[in-house]
């Protein structure tokens, strides 16, 4: 007979979650996270960050460079954004829960020393990290989460979500057994990729004040 897959072997962080406890807890646990390969050449895990009394909360895709450095999450230039379009939009940052889907960077490097260029979780890594998001959501119980680009949107509602159908719309969806409200946007790093930044960061202000307005 075959030996049990060791954890990273198996892809999945479910070995690593405690069943009880709070953020901090869980927080805790997730720097020792072995659950898929990323952690390996990542610097750290990067855990959410907020109230858990939080009225919304904000998924992201992964952890970028500045992120994996730091520990924490969105304190890059798409988070500097992305604080900015909340506090313009009504919402208050430090009110809201942010967190990634997936919990270690993912990048490629040429060799030590270069650039690392972010790389898109696969759908298994995200499966992968998804009971730590399960515990996030349990936690929170936010009234509403906005959605932060495609990958984020993968990871909550199945590989078939297509963040332009259905962005700056309210839905309703069971998600890890909770029946929930969200508002899928763009990630705040495709605003600042777009040609048009000006318009596309009207666009995604026009979505984060339609959550405001949903929280009322």
């Amino acid at each position: 007979m075959a030996p049990d897959p060791a954890p990273e072997d198996a892809y999945t962080a479910a070995p690593f979650v405690p069943a009880r406890g709070g953020l901090g807890v869980l927080r805790e646990a997730a720097a020792g996270c072995r659950g898929c390969p990323l952690h390996g050449p990542a610097t750290q895990t990067v855990f959410g960050e907020g109230d858990e009394g939080a009225r919304v909360m904000l998924v992201g895709e992964q952890p970028g460079d500045q992120e994996d450095r730091q520990g924490r999450p969105f304190v890059g230039p798409a988070g500097h954004l992305l604080h900015k379009a909340l506090e313009e939009a009504g919402l208050d940052p430090a009110q809201a829960y942010v967190t990634n889907a997936v919990k270690h960077f993912k990048f490629a490097q040429t060799e030590p020393g270069k650039r690392r260029i972010h790389r898109a979780p696969s759908l298994r890594e995200m499966t992968a990290c998804a009971p730590w998001l399960a515990r996030e959501l349990a936690l929170v119980q936010p009234e509403l989460i906005i959605i932060l680009g495609a990958t984020a949107g993968k990871a909550l509602l199945g590989s078939a979500f297509r963040v332009g159908q259905v962005r700056g719309t309210v839905i309703e969806r069971d998600i890890h057994g909770r029946p929930e409200r969200l508002l899928p946007t763009v990630h705040p790093s495709s605003v600042l990729r777009a040609d048009d930044r000006d318009a596309a960061y009207q666009g995604f202000l026009a979505d984060l004040k339609t959550a405001a307005r949903t929280l009322g």
